[in-house]
């Protein structure tokens, strides 16, 4: 518990560390490699989480939230973040195959080269979201929401062009 401020975990393995109810802030957690690491209540904000892989953290009561965060080719696949806010965060090149994203919120987020696959986004809010490109026949996105200038990044397979 508590807040870990201004900490240079770049490179670390966590190995059945639980983190619970607290916080990072401003902290180079790039390339962090966990390993069965619970993530219980765990915000992040003004982080640099590049590359790291959240698929090997425990799904066990796993609940995190991204602030202002760099989780640039980060690997999200088939994780657990139903109800996850991402809120003025970069997620280019990250990956979300067959995550749970539903009710998820993307707040201001950049998501270009994000790869979405089998991911369930029910009742996402994608609306703060740009630079994604989501195929409806590949993901569930039943009552997600998207701004009219994310049409786009859900027609781009058909060749389709939005003005």
């Amino acid at each position: 518990r508590g807040t870990f401020r201004g900490c240079d975990f770049s490179d670390a393995k966590w190995v059945g560390i639980d983190f619970v109810d607290c916080c990072f802030e401003s902290c180079n957690l790039s390339m962090v490699q966990p390993s069965h690491c619970g993530l219980k209540t765990v915000a992040f904000v003004d982080c640099k989480l590049v590359g790291v892989d959240f698929a090997k953290c425990a799904s066990f009561a796993f609940a995190v939230s991204f602030e202002r965060c760099n989780l640039d080719f980060a690997g999200f696949v088939k994780a657990p973040l139903s109800k996850t806010t991402f809120a003025r965060c970069s997620i280019r090149e990250a990956s979300f195959r067959e995550a749970d994203l539903t009710r998820a919120r993307f707040e201001e987020c950049d998501l270009t080269g994000a790869v979405f696959d089998r991911t369930k986004l029910e009742h996402a809010d994608l609306r703060g979201a740009r630079g994604y490109s989501i195929d409806p026949e590949r993901n569930r996105v039943a009552k997600a929401k998207f701004s009219r200038d994310g049409l786009a990044g859900l027609l781009g397979k058909y060749g389709i062009v939005v003005d």
